[in-house]
């Protein structure tokens, strides 16, 4: 899974205001397609942005934290739609989250992810191109 570099692109996926929230951690998503989005390049790439607050721990802490993040979500991207970009945040308490706890919260997430970007293959059985993704429920 290739990462979200530049502070565009996490404003892109913040300013969609779509988001999947568990015990431990948010997940921002923006389902890319290229009738909504003028910059959409064509490709069927997964991105993951990561934002660990300081009110997690100090800096050891956080980068623990993002490991995790990383691992669990390179695990499970196979969940998300294929043109997707993600911002996991990180809530206080979940540096104290047992991992097991952590993985089935992303895998809840993510397929929840899937689910909400394009409902119309909950009905039809329809394809997963990007092109039909992004359509929120």
């Amino acid at each position: 899974m290739e990462r979200l570099r530049s502070h565009s692109d996490f404003v892109a996926v913040l300013k969609h205001r779509n988001k999947v929230v568990s015990r431990d951690l948010v997940v921002h998503y923006y389902a890319r397609t290229q009738d909504k989005d003028e910059n959409y390049t064509g490709e069927s790439q997964r991105r993951l942005g990561l934002a660990v607050s300081k009110s997690v721990g100090n800096a050891v802490v956080r980068n623990h934290v993002k490991r995790r993040f990383r691992q669990l979500a390179n695990e499970q991207e196979d969940l998300l739609p294929q043109c997707c970009d993600i911002v996991m945040r990180a809530r206080p308490h979940v540096s104290r989250a047992p991992f097991e706890g952590l993985r089935k919260q992303v895998g809840e997430l993510f397929a929840d992810i899937d689910n909400r970007s394009h409902p119309e293959k909950r009905h039809s059985g329809a394809d997963d191109d990007c092109t039909q993704r992004g359509r929120q429920s």
